[in-house]
């Protein structure tokens, strides 16, 4: 069986939120949402390496919760940088040069075990894997002053635990920034590699908004 890592990006600073206190650090159902995004990936396997990227002037208050929640989980932790990009990058640095290796969003708890298995064996097999879930919206694509509706067949959205193997996602980190680069999985793509499409959870959704905060309290009392 192959070694499992995860780095987890919790570079968030609530602004879409409209509170000082960044998203990540919220609580739902009594504790905050980070940490609930750690035990979902202790509870999948309580062996892998946790890295946790979160900006530098956040960590105090981070460790702070630790002892105020009891929290128990190792982890390393590294510094946010700039961009997301750099945020993994810096993750990276931490992690062990074999197996496989995901990336996760901090602010998606209720990613489902099977969810993460899928992705992780996925990986193990095509050394790439993402997330994706059917787009259930009619899409409009704006040109100009002009919109016209494009196939929703075409277009599915992705999520995170995106996983690939470690030295692959070495490999496309040590290439140069660019703006394109907006997953992993564009950054790994960027070199030619094929990524191979797992089915998600809809549930997995990303706290980014107020109401995502009510969505997210109410999975938390399923």
């Amino acid at each position: 069986m192959m070694k499992k890592q995860l780095i987890i990006v919790a570079g968030g600073k609530g602004l879409r939120m409209g509170g000082e206190v960044p998203k990540q650090f919220l609580p739902v159902n009594g504790k905050p949402v980070l940490m609930l995004t750690i035990e979902t990936f202790h509870r999948f396997d309580p062996e892998m390496k946790i890295i946790l990227v979160l900006p530098k002037e956040q960590q105090a208050y981070w460790n702070d919760l630790c002892v105020k929640y009891q929290f128990r989980i190792l982890f390393l932790l590294a510094d946010g940088g700039e961009t997301r990009f750099h945020s993994v990058k810096n993750g990276l640095a931490l992690a062990d040069d074999d197996g496989l290796i995901g990336v996760h969003d901090g602010v998606r708890p209720f990613v489902s075990q099977e969810v993460i298995a899928r992705c992780f064996d996925a990986a193990s097999i095509n050394k790439a894997a993402i997330p994706v879930i059917d787009v259930v919206e009619t899409i409009r694509k704006i040109n100009d002053e002009q919109s016209e509706t494009v196939d929703r067949n075409n277009y599915k959205l992705v999520q995170t635990p995106q996983v690939f193997t470690t030295s692959l996602l070495k490999m496309a980190y040590g290439q140069e920034f660019t703006p394109l680069f907006t997953d992993d999985a564009s950054v790994v793509e960027a070199m030619g590699v094929k990524v191979a499409l797992v089915e998600g959870n809809r549930e997995n959704i990303k706290i980014t908004t107020p109401f995502d905060m009510i969505i997210a309290k109410a999975l938390a009392n399923v």
